[in-house]
């Protein structure tokens, strides 16, 4: 069963894609969509489709920003039934952890790791399907929609310490400064977004505890929909975890809410090994990181969780058949050092 998410993940699509001059028909209709199927926000589609129609449209379109362009118009009631709880939160700590409870409501390729790090806390996300690569368009939409959540709850001109891609800077950022007013960090070992820790606590001026309960029952009451698979599950915490070095078997299980014994029985009850999962995510993330130009060899092993070079190097070899700085020269043209932008 492919990861699905909700039509209203594509809210925005047909305006912005006639805006930029294309035919959004056409483009939905070659990834198996249609405009019909966006009419009902709350229909589920699949992630890999709605990956590539942002891909094709910012080609087309020749807008690296395309996706985030979608995102800046985004509304706390696109996000369907859970907006009403989110609404009612304490404060924005307690209305991330209904996006990480109520997450199968939105999306199964969305990822969401919450890090605390003295008084700053970073807001890490992943989009991760397993039919479509890595995707640019993908992850600036799902950040900033992540800021325009922030900014219903905290006021609309809150501004976050840095907005984080792993990418390189767009020619022009002006749409990325518009929308997040703070540090653009490019070429970052992280997608997500850095606030001051307070933030998370302060409190909301829209919370009413006995609306978040009737809207929490009334989420209860809903069909769960179907089960992620426990392939992707693991593969949305590997990549999470990986480039923090803890992606290990025990941190894995304890993110998964299971005991070590647990998940090895799941996973060889699914003909899967954590070996081969961690391998899958290594290949995925090698290549972001190698496109890369700013991210040095030395620091591509250390965000794959090799202690040492030479190891990564001996396993990129067995994987591809070349050391990567073959494959680096050949396949990355020069490019400048990651960036940081003021907002």
């Amino acid at each position: 069963m492919p990861a699905l998410v909700r039509a209203a993940s594509l809210t925005n699509y047909l305006e912005v894609s006639r805006h930029l001059g294309l035919n959004p028909h056409t483009l939905l209709a070659q990834v198996g969509l249609s405009a019909a199927l966006l009419d009902d926000p709350n229909r589920r589609i699949p992630v890999a489709s709605v990956i590539n129609l942002l891909e094709a449209s910012a080609s087309a379109s020749h807008c690296e920003s395309f996706g985030l362009r979608m995102a800046e118009l985004r509304q706390l009631s696109d996000f369907g039934e859970i907006s009403l709880l989110l609404s009612h939160q304490r404060n924005l700590r307690d209305a991330l952890q209904v996006i990480v409870q109520y997450r199968h409501l939105l999306n199964d390729a969305l990822a969401i790791h919450i890090e605390e790090a003295g008084k700053t806390v970073v807001i890490r996300e992943e989009v991760i399907s397993e039919r479509a690569p890595c995707s640019r368009q993908a992850t600036e939409l799902a950040i900033g929609v992540m800021m325009r959540l922030c900014a219903a709850l905290l006021g609309t001109h809150w501004p976050p310490i840095s907005a984080n891609f792993p990418h390189a800077a767009p020619a022009d950022p002006a749409i990325h400064r518009r929308i997040f007013g703070c540090t653009l960090v490019f070429g970052s070992e992280f997608n997500g977004i850095v606030c001051p820790a307070a933030d998370l606590d302060s409190a909301s001026p829209l919370a009413n505890e006995a609306m978040a309960r009737l809207a929490r029952r009334y989420l209860d009451t809903l069909p769960a929909g179907s089960e992620p698979s426990l392939e992707l599950e693991l593969r949305k915490t590997i990549y999470l975890l990986l480039p923090m070095g803890r992606a290990t078997l025990e941190q894995v299980a304890q993110t998964q809410g299971m005991n070590v014994r647990t998940l090895q029985r799941r996973l060889e009850d699914s003909g899967l090994t954590f070996k081969d999962l961690i391998n899958s995510v290594r290949r995925d993330l090698v290549m972001r990181y190698l496109e890369n130009p700013s991210y040095s060899l030395g620091r591509i092993a250390d965000m794959l969780g090799y202690s040492m070079p030479s190891s990564f190097t001996r396993w990129f070899i067995a994987q591809y058949g070349m050391p990567p700085a073959s494959w680096r020269a050949r396949s990355v043209s020069p490019a400048p050092q990651a960036r940081h932008h003021r907002g």
